[in-house]
């Protein structure tokens, strides 16, 4: 898989079928103007007395693409092999819910052959992590029709149905996650030869799955599954959208739907949850603090991106974008539900640091990494009072608590150092910190010389107390060697 894009705008859309698909590649953008539905439907029987619900069925798409002419993504380094998926949550009362009809959007852009394309339809309780789907149908040229599309830049509007005649209807139950998923696979192409990761197949003379051109909605709701390239490819296996890289990721939802019959009927319809489109009830939507978009509607065509402050290290300054034009833009992105008013971008002050010191200039994230107190921003150490440092406190009763080195001393107890503690590993009712291995360097008291004990020698740099093993008023590179020539004892 690579990443070439064609943008095609449809105008006419031919649709009749079955639906395949796969992950992105050389991105095209078209106008198309000529589309046609090619619809696939599955009988495997000619008996009467089908399954048919009385609930309602729901249509569930994250695309906003209404299937016809207009301008889609085509994603013209989809190889043979990979699969493009999406996931829907549904309401756990939904459950069991029959597979009605699943669709969609295939391109070509100025394709000079009439292409065939061999494709599958995958199924999945859940989401897509278990190979290739609890149902999977492929096309075989007589009971599933290949997809054919002429010459030029068309749409096909792949669509996969069951007959509603058939007895054997595609029922999936809830696995605990309360979603189900649909892939569309290339089994094979019109013409790719040779290696497809060194050698996309060819746009004049290939069918490819496309995006919307309206921005990714939902990418947790979106999957590619991508053909093992190496070094040359994008990361191989099931990945959502959001755990690929953006030079790998597509910009768009897959323009894809599928058409359920819930087993339970209730007054479902979208509901916007943390800028996400999910279809739930109204009490489930109040539940997840969702904003619920009313009864009989579904998440097609609901906008619910929630945009974010996003930061720019080049200005310092602060933009609301959507999260993944901020990351596209190469800026910051911020928490969901704050604005640029409530930000600070690129926060820098002081640090109190573990041994009671103070270091300027630091960044919440730098602190951190030094086990510090970030103060906040724009303080610095010449107005702050950090802490003294606190460790463990043996008592001649064998009690340890946690106290500063001066209150130990005012009780009369011995005070083992910064960073150690009260605990009991070995559960024998006494602090680790105060017993007395007999071993030089066992700061915490654990029987032995070991990282551990490292921490707590370092956060004593240049001071007084138990780290100063050598008794000469300061810990240094003297005291360091002692402590090495016991390490692992």
């Amino acid at each position: 898989m690579d990443k070439n894009r064609v943008v095609v705008f449809l105008g006419a859309v031919m649709l009749s079928g079955t639906v395949f698909a796969g992950p992105p590649g050389n991105q095209r953008h078209e106008v198309l103007s000529r589309t046609h539905v090619h619809r696939a439907v599955l009988d495997r029987s000619q008996e009467d007395g089908g399954v048919s619900g009385a609930c309602d069925p729901l249509v569930e798409a994250h695309t906003s693409s209404d299937f016809g002419p207009g301008e889609y993504i085509a994603q013209a380094g989809f190889v043979a092999g990979e699969i493009a998926a999406t996931t829907y949550v549904l309401p756990e009362s939904a459950f069991p819910v029959r597979i009605d009809l699943v669709e969609m959007m295939f391109a070509t852009s100025g394709a000079t052959v009439t292409t065939t394309t061999e494709w599958a339809v995958h199924i999945w309780e859940g989401t897509p992590a278990n190979a290739f789907g609890d149902y999977a149908f492929y096309s075989d040229g007589k009971l599933l029709p290949h997809a054919i599309m002429p010459p030029g830049t068309t749409g096909l509007q792949l669509q996969f149905q069951v007959d509603p005649a058939d007895p054997e209807q595609i029922w999936l139950s809830d696995d605990g996650s309360h979603s189900i998923t649909i892939g569309f696979e290339i089994v094979s192409h019109n013409n790719q030869s040779g290696n497809g990761c060194l050698t996309p197949p060819s746009p004049n003379s290939n069918a490819f799955p496309t995006t919307d051109v309206d921005g990714l909605s939902t990418a947790a709701g979106n999957w590619i599954y991508v053909y093992e390239c190496g070094i040359f490819g994008c990361p191989s296996g099931w990945k959502r959208f959001m755990d690929l890289p953006s030079i790998c990721r597509p910009s768009g939802d897959w323009v894809q739907r599928v058409t359920v019959t819930p087993s339970v009927c209730d007054s479902l319809g979208g509901c916007c949850v943390a800028g996400e489109c999910l279809v739930l009830d109204a009490a489930d939507c109040a539940e997840a603090d969702g904003v619920f978009q009313g009864a009989g509607t579904s998440c097609a065509g609901v906008d619910c991106t929630e945009n974010v402050p996003c930061c720019f290290a080049t200005t310092g300054g602060c933009v609301e974008l959507d999260i993944f034009d901020c990351e596209a833009a190469g800026g910051v992105p911020g928490p969901i539900g704050q604005t640029c008013a409530d930000t600070v971008c690129f926060p820098v002050g002081a640090c109190c640091l573990p041994d009671g010191s103070c270091s300027d200039g630091l960044s919440p994230e730098d602190c951190a990494k030094l086990s510090g107190e970030f103060q906040g921003d724009g303080t610095d150490c010449a107005g702050t009072d950090c802490p003294e440092p606190m460790g463990a406190a043996c008592f001649p009763t064998g009690f340890c608590l946690l106290l500063t080195e001066a209150d130990a001393i005012s009780a009369g107890a011995d005070w083992k150092g910064v960073g150690t503690n009260c605990d009991d590993g070995d559960g024998n009712g006494t602090a680790d910190a105060c017993e007395d291995s007999g071993i030089q360097g066992d700061l915490n008291g654990d029987g032995k010389v070991d990282g551990a004990d490292l921490g707590i020698f370092l956060s004593g740099w240049n001071l007084p107390g138990p780290t100063d093993l050598n008794g000469d008023g300061t810990t240094d590179g003297e005291d360091l060697g002692l402590l090495l020539i016991n390490w692992d004892l």
